[in-house]
């Protein structure tokens, strides 16, 4: 193939990757306002009960991660038919004004597994990933803010299927403290006003503390990992060449 012809099939590739990132960079900007929405809406729940709207905005949460993340059709297809029906079963029993403890710990079993997933297809999908933009800083923020969630609703399974507080104190456990308590731990923050006390709350703890340095590493190593990558026409036209 003649250099011309190389050189336009670059900018071609390259024009193309462009209007993906973008498509993916608004996607992820997308997630962290439904994240955000989902934060807002846990920390105003004072009680160990799931809110069923924090639920729904974490379904739709989890189908986004799916488009942005380009996941095969057939999965994608398959997400959002399971999700729909969480959803609607969601909708359906909220109305019917259904409540109980059997209900909350289904809610949160839920949640903690949809916050499970989502998390490992961003990661999965950036790790297949080169070059330094918005679009990976966006990933790994929103990927952290999952890993958060995710362990909130661990610390709250936990509580509604103990019979004794997780929390020292009369007032710890409850979601808006559970939210918090993770971010502060996924962090290593740790204010000391929320002390785990039960066996299990202490292993949660420990183990999102191990996992939120390991994900900094990791994304600290996939931002240099990207930063050496093609980012330009040029760049990608001069790597072809030297590919064998």
């Amino acid at each position: 193939m003649s250099a011309p012809a190389l050189r336009d099939r670059a900018r071609r590739r390259f024009v193309t990757r462009l209007r993906a990132d973008g498509a993916r960079t608004i996607g992820y900007t997308v997630l962290l306002a439904l994240l955000i929405a989902c934060y807002a809406l846990c920390a105003r729940q004072r009680t160990t009960d799931p809110n069923p709207v924090a639920f729904l905005v974490i379904l739709a949460t989890v189908a986004v991660v799916f488009r942005v993340t380009d996941a095969r059709p057939f999965v994608q297809h398959v997400a959002w038919a399971v999700l729909s029906v969480a959803a609607v079963a969601t909708i359906v029993a909220t109305l019917l004004g259904a409540e109980g403890h059997a209900l909350d710990v289904v809610l949160s079993s839920a949640s903690m597994l949809a916050l499970l997933v989502a998390p490992a297809v961003i990661i999965g999908h950036q790790a297949t990933r080169r070059g330094l933009n918005l679009e990976a800083l966006l990933a790994a923020i929103t990927a952290y803010v999952l890993v958060g969630l995710f362990f909130a609703f661990a610390l709250n399974l936990l509580s509604l299927t103990s019979s004794a507080p997780i929390f020292d104190g009369a007032e710890g456990d409850s979601l808006a403290n559970q939210v918090f308590f993770s971010f502060t731990t996924l962090t290593t923050t740790g204010y000391g006003n929320l002390v785990p006390v039960s066996t299990g709350a202490q292993t949660v703890a420990v183990a999102e503390a191990i996992t939120g340095q390991f994900f900094l590493i990791t994304a600290v190593a996939r931002i240099m990992r990207g930063a050496s990558g093609p980012a330009t026409a040029h760049d990608a036209l001069r790597s072809q060449k030297d590919t064998p």
